[in-house]
């Protein structure tokens, strides 16, 4: 399987929140849900490719005007969208 995180790199963002999505592909990242364990990453096929600011806000280091099941039902939504991308491209 390819490296998702470097594959991550310049691509747009998948969770795109309204409002608070920078759409700079120069920031984007994966973007792992939470359930792995204390201290632990989910499977990188567990993530969403995720700009700078929608990380922050999924991952609550800034306040949104967003509830957390908002975020966390974008966050997911994020995920079945990267993972169609790496579908297309080949890369799972």
């Amino acid at each position: 399987m390819a490296n998702l995180r470097k594959e991550a790199r310049g691509r747009e963002c998948t969770v795109r929140l309204p409002g608070i999505c920078n759409f700079d592909p120069a920031t984007s990242v994966l973007a792992h849900i939470n359930g792995a364990g204390m201290g632990m990453k989910s499977h990188d096929l567990h993530a969403a490719i995720c700009c700078s600011s929608c990380h922050d806000a999924v991952d609550n280091r800034v306040k949104t005007r967003y509830s957390s099941d908002y975020l966390e039902l974008s966050l997911l939504q994020g995920v079945i969208r990267t993972q169609q991308i790496w579908i297309n491209g080949g890369f799972i």
